[in-house]
């Protein structure tokens, strides 16, 4: 017990000086979808850029808390998140031959792929959460976790607290008022921040007394499939009868954020009506809702540039890569000058 209280009381000493506003990175997006359909988008409020490879990732599993945390469920970020940018992670299941707890994520979420994680469960687990794990971001060394030097930026959920699936939208918001109204959320939903949250939770509110997570206090939630529609929006039956389903990722890899107003404004553009259809393709596919996008960069897997379409007047846009098999990234600028990255896998 007395190891518990150290470790709090550290973690909350160090996260007393972070909790400006628009001045460290946070959780922006939680997947947990269908399956292994698992990702997690971090977002940079900042003007600089930020290593990620100082940053970890924590799951705190069924009910725990932070100290409970060990290297098997802690897993270190990697890359660089330029300003006002995104990098999404995504549970590292992509053998196509894979079955049971080794079925691969879809192709639609891979796509959206900054990096993987977690590949091997026995190796770490981290990337393996369900409903009822809190999920935490830090700044520090997940080797070892419980270093007094590691410092809480944000958590998805609350620690020290069970419940039996998890986090839910009616009053104590853990799944036992019951009724239609109380809807779990933090199950095969996605949970988007609201615009207006600016910075992530520190362990002082994280760890205050009374203090209750409420999922739609500070995020938007949405679930994790959409019926496939047909051109006169009606759903689209596969040969059982069964409604055809895709992923609820269109906003994964954007965030919009009070502290970016670019992203808010009217001249910029709407990332949800933005579609790259199909992905992955044989070669041919299409951009849509491209009403405010100015310029469409496509370049290959070695950074080269293939095609740039500039001072676009176009709603939607075809290309073709017939047998140029590869993975392709897709960058769309609108007219104040913010960008958004697509990934496109040529098959």
């Amino acid at each position: 017990m007395k190891k518990v209280i150290l470790s709090l009381s550290c973690f909350a000493v160090m996260a007393s000086a972070f909790a400006q506003d628009c001045t460290k990175i946070f959780i922006s997006e939680y997947v947990e979808g269908w399956g292994n359909n698992k990702a997690l988008e971090i977002y940079n409020p900042t003007d600089q850029p930020v290593n990620l490879s100082e940053y970890f990732v924590a799951r705190v599993r069924d009910g725990l808390g932070l100290s409970s945390l060990t290297a098997q469920n802690c897993v270190q970020l990697t890359g660089v998140l330029q300003p006002h940018s995104t990098h999404v992670g995504v549970l590292d299941k992509r053998n196509p031959a894979g079955t049971g707890q080794e079925a691969p994520i879809w192709d639609s979420l891979e796509v959206k792929a900054d990096a993987f994680y977690s590949a091997v469960y026995n190796n770490n687990n981290t990337w393996y959460w369900n409903g009822n794990d809190a999920v935490a971001l830090f700044k520090g060394n997940a080797s070892t976790p419980l270093s007094t030097s590691n410092v809480l930026y944000d958590i998805m959920g609350k620690h020290n607290q069970q419940t039996a699936v998890g986090w839910s939208t009616v009053s104590p918001y853990d799944g036992t008022a019951g009724g239609a109204n109380d809807i779990i959320v933090t199950e095969d939903h996605s949970l988007i921040r609201k615009p207006g949250i600016k910075r992530g939770l520190t362990i002082q509110e994280a760890a205050a007394v009374g203090y209750i997570f409420n999922p739609l206090e500070q995020w938007d939630s949405i679930p994790a499939v959409v019926n496939r529609l047909d051109e006169n929006g009606n759903p689209i039956l596969n040969n059982q009868g069964n409604n055809v389903v895709d992923g609820n990722w269109s906003t994964l890899r954007w965030h919009a954020c009070e502290c970016d107003p670019a992203s808010l404004g009217v001249d910029a553009m709407n990332l949800d009506e933005i579609k790259l259809y199909p992905n992955p393709t044989t070669g041919a596919f299409t951009i849509s809702g491209l009403d405010k996008v100015a310029t469409i960069e496509v370049y290959n897997s070695l950074g080269q540039e293939v095609t740039t379409i500039r001072n676009n007047t176009q709603t939607s846009v075809s290309f073709d890569l017939t047998e140029k098999t590869g993975i392709y990234m897709v960058t769309v600028t609108d007219h104040s000058g913010r960008s958004a990255t697509q990934k496109v896998i040529v098959k």
